[in-house]
């Protein structure tokens, strides 16, 4: 899928309204659709989003089917799931935006849990946040989960084809997505986190990574990895900054592990 940025206001088309959107029962989960920050009813000019054949054969039971969103939409399970780290892994990626969050930020992908909230809580009246997700389903079930939609934009698109313009945004966030990902769609989606961030600006990316020998859990995941998450295990074989394109090689790397190595935080500056 190629990567053409989408330039200014001329982009967009006929008004959409944020109330009249489908609800979690989606007819049709690729009818693209969005609700702009400047404009809250807008919808981009572009063929519809559809979500990817990999999604659908390997995560359907977790993230496309409505009943598996209605089912894993628990703050106490998502928790549950990362062995009671979310909320920590949650600040640790906010705190890289700051206690006070300012400038364009985008969020690369919906997020079960209160991950959205919470940054929305760290907003500066001034900022902007933008969120993105290849599946209609995961938009609206953050529109419904969310106090006051009205304070981000909500974006069908697909993490490897970014319609946003170059150096666009201040902070671009991908928590929890890239081991999502075959090995070939992970490199796209970091390559185009990389060219929508302003000079300057930050990626910041929290997902698995190869745990410690001595940390128990390591032999725990083995198999729930192979099995449930089976791109996962790119992470613990890899390093996130293998899939940097070139011309970012040279940028400022950070990056800590948490839980014995279980989690990572790689935070890069270009």
């Amino acid at each position: 899928m190629s990567s053409q940025p989408v330039q200014g206001a001329a982009t967009l088309a006929q008004p959409l309204p944020l109330e009249n959107a489908a609800g979690p029962e989606i007819e049709n989960p690729n009818t693209a659709q969005e609700v702009a920050l400047d404009d809250p009813r807008q919808e981009f000019d572009h063929p519809p989003v559809q979500v990817p054949l990999y999604l659908q054969e390997t995560y359907w039971w977790a993230y496309v089917h409505p009943a598996a969103v209605r089912f894993f939409e628990r703050q106490w399970l998502v928790n549950l799931i990362l062995w009671g780290n979310f909320n920590r892994l949650r600040d640790l990626a906010l705190d890289e935006l700051g206690a006070s969050v300012r400038g364009d930020i985008l969020q690369v992908a919906c997020v079960y849990g209160n991950f959205t909230e919470h940054l929305i809580r760290r907003l500066d009246p001034t900022a902007r946040l933008a969120v993105v997700d290849v599946a209609q389903v995961q938009l609206e079930n953050l529109k419904n989960k969310l106090p006051d939609p009205s304070r981000i934009s909500i974006h069908h698109q697909d993490s490897t084809d970014l319609r946003f313009a170059d150096a666009s945004h201040d902070c671009v966030v991908v928590f929890f997505l890239l081991h999502e990902q075959p090995e070939a769609v992970r490199a796209q989606t970091v390559a185009q986190a990389l060219r929508v961030v302003k000079p300057g600006g930050k990626v910041v990316f929290v997902d698995y990574h190869r745990p410690s020998a001595f940390n128990p859990f390591r032999y725990v995941m083995i198999p729930i990895l192979t099995t449930l998450e089976p791109f996962a295990m790119d992470l613990w074989r890899r390093e996130i900054t293998d899939w940097l394109p070139e011309r970012y090689r040279g940028a400022k790397i950070d990056k800590q592990t948490y839980f014995g190595g279980l989690y990572q935080k790689v935070v890069i500056t270009v």
